[in-house]
């Protein structure tokens, strides 16, 4: 009897475990298929709480998926093997993409410790499916023996893609040194995590609060209303707050009289990261360079940046230095003329001082206004941000024929994004976008970025539509007034709709080729290639509209802003490759040691004659492109894809119709649509005819005539 007691009570016990268990999968939405309009998140109902189990659960079932694909007993094929491989997933690919955009635009520390919880059990996951050796044996196996020709090209991409991707990963090393590879992944995936948290913590962290009036001379209206409502955001009502997100402190450099107060806030900017707290990032940098020299040398390569470029179209580290040194011979000249001329202006104005790095952007807006009569505060009202945004819909519209229209019935996960259904032409569904275009000081990162909430690709023979977004960092609207861009701004959001545009116009068979999977010297062509557009005269004239009159932008004011086109392109083209070179001189070391993050950054900036007056446009320790967001020995790739862009655009000009539709069809067709389906330069030769030429790249930035 108490044997029958026990027992009963056991599986009571079992039973109810289960039930719980069965319970928390009911109301985790991850666990199902999304039951939302064309299949997006349901955001309202999504909570931190459910990211660990989805995660841990689409693990399993992603495990489960590879191990029965590695394990079949029928011959591999390339249906029964890459495609399997390629379809599996589903549901850790849902998690990832939600969770990613949510820790980039919405993080707290909740979603952070997750993050530090969930990171080497994905990095394990993934070291699982790339080591698995019955798993590469079948791979190996159709990339040995399948009839090529009988194989489309996409086809026989996605075959080199994964062949290589099991290479890259260690698949040919012995067990000891896999096993030492796991160790890195997983130490690097936390590092890059810690390099981003530290990053975000410490522009956080700063604030320079204003208490006097006059310390706010020579700031625009609309700053100081911006800044009276950061400080009572955070308690200091009555006073005025500027902080390290670009919005804040750009146009406090632009415009700002003070020159002590110009300089505390930029120091505070560029020292971040190396203050020497916690929130350091210099050991974790040593820790990075060091591992990754490691991995690329256990994998065969002389350097990381060999590794990192061997799947890129610079193919190697020289070939991409070749550019920027190029670049730099052109740019540095023209760096140290508008130097010349910033001081003379400080001498002229009564001011004995040496230009300093926190004095540049000051007196380069003075030099503006007195050669061309252009004062941005002047332009600000015609670029009202939903205005901008029609205005770019308006240029899709006109180049590929796609409509937008604003869905309010889409749950979003802050109430300021909106979201939009795509359409074709012929009123088919393209995808969703969302934009999330606004500034939120400790819970998003800096900088605009692109991505997906789900990918385009024909799964199980059923087309799946793209679910994308766009993130900025403009100035919110604050009480009746809307948010007003600056023409770098407005770029900005022409570029990273250019992103989307390659991902809602995918017309891809396989999810890993899809969209913007691309090599990262040409993921930016479709995005750069939206910028030209954007000051375009007829384009201006589309979307330019005073915010409070609805007055067109007028010619003088237009014909202002292609004068003035050229100006500063010398230190804007300077402090890029200046940390277009840094990020190649950390990742071309050969030998593991122990850096000393300040010297070396300043012997690599010594060595190119970076002058003193301009400092890289990231500096090490708040590097996040190339220490936490995959861009290591690539950020060179903005570079390398503007001579793409400038000679893409070339082709629109030369027909004298910035829209022709022929034109633009053929880039649709040969570019956006294709994803990573063929080699880079075969596609863009299939759109332009021919690889492109240099020379527009130093027209595009005045350089030559």
């Amino acid at each position: 009897m108490k044997k029958f007691l026990l027992i009963f009570s056991l599986l009571t016990m079992l039973y109810s475990c289960n039930s719980t268990g069965d319970q928390k999968k009911s109301d985790n939405p991850f666990f199902t298929e999304f039951d939302t309009p064309n299949g997006v998140p349901p955001f309202d109902k999504i909570k931190a709480e459910h990211f660990l189990p989805a995660f841990e659960e689409a693990i399993l079932r992603n495990a489960a998926e590879v191990d029965s694909i590695a394990n079949n007993a029928e011959p591999a094929t390339f249906e029964n093997t890459f495609v399997a491989l390629d379809e599996s997933g589903q549901m850790l690919r849902g998690v990832s993409s939600v969770f990613g955009a949510l820790t980039g635009a919405q993080t707290d520390s909740v979603l952070q410790k997750i993050d530090e919880e969930i990171n080497p059990k994905l990095s394990e996951h993934s070291d699982n499916i790339y080591l698995n050796e019955k798993l590469f044996a079948r791979i190996k196996s159709v990339y040995d023996n399948a009839d090529r020709t009988k194989l489309t090209t996409e086809q026989n991409q996605l075959i080199d893609k994964y062949y290589k991707r099991f290479v890259r990963s260690g698949i040919l090393l012995d067990g000891s040194k896999q096993a030492r590879l796991r160790e890195i992944n997983k130490e690097l995936g936390m590092l890059s995590l810690n390099f981003a948290n530290n990053t975000l913590a410490e522009t956080a962290a700063f604030k320079l609060t204003i208490d006097k009036k006059e310390d706010l001379a020579g700031l625009p209206d609309d700053i100081i209303a911006a800044a009276a409502q950061t400080a009572k955001s955070n308690g200091e009502e009555g006073k005025w707050m500027f902080t390290l997100s670009k919005p804040s402190w750009v146009p406090f450099l632009q415009y700002a009289d003070n020159r002590d107060l110009r300089a505390k806030l930029y120091k505070a900017m560029y020292n971040r990261g190396d203050n020497d707290n916690a929130n350091d990032n210099k050991a974790i940098i040593n820790k990075i360079v060091n591992l990754r020299l490691e991995k690329a040398n256990m994998l065969g390569y002389a350097t990381h940046a060999d590794f990192s470029l061997d799947e890129t179209m610079a193919k190697t580290p020289a070939a991409a230095m070749e550019l920027l040194n190029n670049v730099w011979k052109y740019a540095l000249p023209q760096a140290q003329k508008e130097s010349a001329e910033l001081q003379a202006l400080a001498k002229k104005e009564g001011k004995d001082i040496t230009l300093e790095s926190w004095d540049w952007w000051y007196y380069a807006e003075k030099l503006r206004e007195e050669k061309y009569a252009l004062d941005e505060e002047a332009l600000k009202p015609y670029f009202k941000a939903d205005n901008v945004r029609d205005g770019v819909f308006m240029v899709a519209n006109k180049l590929y024929g796609i409509n937008f229209k604003q869905v309010t019935d889409i749950p979003v996960y802050q109430e300021d994004v909106q979201v939009f259904e795509v359409t074709d032409a012929d009123s088919t569904l393209i995808g969703i976008i969302y934009l999330d275009y606004y500034a939120r000081d400790g819970r998003k990162r800096n900088g605009a970025w692109m991505g997906s909430f789900r990918k385009q690709e024909i799964y199980k023979g059923k087309f799946v539509h793209p679910i994308i977004y766009n993130v900025g960092n403009f100035n919110p609207p604050i009480g009746d007034k809307p948010s007003l861009l600056t023409l770098e701004q407005v770029e900005t959001l022409f570029h990273e709709f250019g992103h989307g545009l390659h991902g809602l116009l995918s017309k891809c068979t396989y999810y890993t080729l899809s969209g913007t999977s691309v090599p990262r010297d040409f993921v930016e062509l479709p995005s750069q290639v939206m910028e030209h557009w954007a000051f375009e005269p007829e384009v201006l004239k589309m979307y330019a509209k005073h915010y409070e009159t609805g007055a067109v932008i007028p010619n003088e004011l237009i014909k202002k802003i292609q004068n003035a086109s050229y100006f500063n392109q010398g230190f804007a083209t300077t402090e890029f490759l200046a940390a277009s070179i840094l990020d190649m001189k950390w990742h071309t070391i050969d030998k593991a040691q122990d850096f000393d993050v300040r010297k070396f950054e300043a012997d690599a900036m010594n060595e190119i004659g970076l002058p003193s007056d301009i400092i890289p446009r990231y500096r090490s320790t708040y590097f996040s492109h190339i220490f936490s967001g995959g861009y290591s020995a690539g950020y060179y790739s903005y570079m390398w894809s503007e001579v793409l862009d400038a000679d893409a655009f070339q082709a629109f000009v030369a027909t004298g119709n910035i829209f022709d539709q022929a034109t633009a069809k053929s880039f649709r067709e040969n570019v956006l649509s294709k994803g990573g389906t063929d080699d880079p330069m075969v596609l863009y030769k299939k759109f332009r005819g021919a690889e492109p030429n240099p020379i527009y790249l130093l027209k595009n930035r005045g350089f030559v005539k």
